[in-house]
């Protein structure tokens, strides 16, 4: 089969595509054919320097995927040729991911593909959509009439966690650079503005109405320290990368922190997630599709910053 490999970490240079053995399925396994896998920012930092993460070289990136399973392992019963699937491989300790002609996945981490998207698209969900799941609704558990200020919103992440928060009847306020202002207007955000606005804060505080019922950060550094003034009394915040700054007046305001990681194998996340997009209250957003052997260009891209919503590469015609 044919796979991004790397033999080194590095830039996107080292992203290789070769022909490599295919893998077999063991008794409780099921081989994918992936017909499309997302790059995500996990990816890079694999990509970059895997030992954080204990990724084997040389190594398959990618997580994230789509697909038609091929093949069983002789104790799996839950699933059959044929089955049209997504779901996301594990990013840790790990060298076979999703940018392949084939992956192997445990038959209890993978859900049906959601009937009226295509592979590109379902491909482009479960990371960022179960991150972002995890983060509106399990976590924050957003309700209502709620005021929610989401940091990072017009990327992979944001743009779910922008209508998911739409679709619980919250006051999305939207954090993101100008261009994707239209687009998260069109997801349900109540309001959008420029985080590069000097006052953004005091903006998004007025334009909500009031303080934050739930701030959610998807950019990291100071982003959640600087505004947690902002978050009333007894009120939530969740990130889903690292902290820097003063986090006491979390403890003065009585806030409840919450740092987030998908659990890439509890299957019900994308099943709920498959669920809201069958039921069109939720839609993945690609940006750009590669082939898989420009998956180096992709990469470039991703680290360039501001993509909106996800890049996918397209391994199955």
């Amino acid at each position: 089969m044919r796979a991004v490999v790397i033999r080194s970490f590095g830039g996107p240079e080292v992203l290789e595509v070769l022909e490599v053995p295919d893998p077999v399925p063991g008794p409780r396994e099921v081989r994918i054919a992936v017909h499309a896998a997302a790059v995500n920012p996990v990816d890079a930092a694999n990509r970059a320097d895997g030992t954080w993460s204990s990724l084997r070289l040389p190594a398959i990136l990618g997580s994230d995927f789509s697909g038609v399973i091929d093949s069983v392992g002789a104790s799996v019963t839950e699933w059959r040729p044929g089955d049209e699937v997504f779901g996301a491989g594990a990013f840790r300790a790990g060298s076979q991911g999703t940018y392949a002609e084939l992956h192997l996945a445990d038959p209890e981490t993978i859900a049906r593909k959601p009937t009226n998207l295509s592979h590109v698209e379902a491909a482009a969900v479960p990371l960022a959509g179960g991150t972002a799941h995890s983060v509106i609704d399990r976590r924050l558990r957003v309700a209502a009439g709620e005021r929610v200020l989401i940091h990072g919103a017009g990327g992979g992440v944001g743009v779910f966690a922008v209508q998911l928060a739409a679709a619980a009847g919250a006051k999305a306020i939207a954090l993101a650079s100008r261009k994707h202002h239209e687009l998260l207007f069109e997801l349900g955000a109540s309001a959008a503005i420029d985080y590069r606005d000097r006052d953004a804060l005091a903006i998004a505080q007025r334009l909500a109405g009031g303080e934050f019922d739930a701030v959610a950060d998807l950019v990291g550094g100071s982003c959640l320290s600087s505004s947690l003034s902002s978050i009333r009394e007894g009120g939530r915040a969740a990130t889903i990368v690292e902290l820097t700054g003063d986090l006491d007046l979390a403890i003065d305001r009585n806030i409840t922190l919450h740092g987030v990681l998908l659990d890439r194998t509890d299957r019900t996340l994308f099943e709920e997630l498959r669920t809201a997009i069958e039921a069109g209250r939720l839609r993945p957003v690609v940006s750009s599709v590669f082939p898989l052997e420009q998956a180096a260009d992709a990469h470039r891209l991703l680290e360039a910053g501001h993509v909106q919503g996800k890049l996918v590469l397209s391994i199955r015609a």
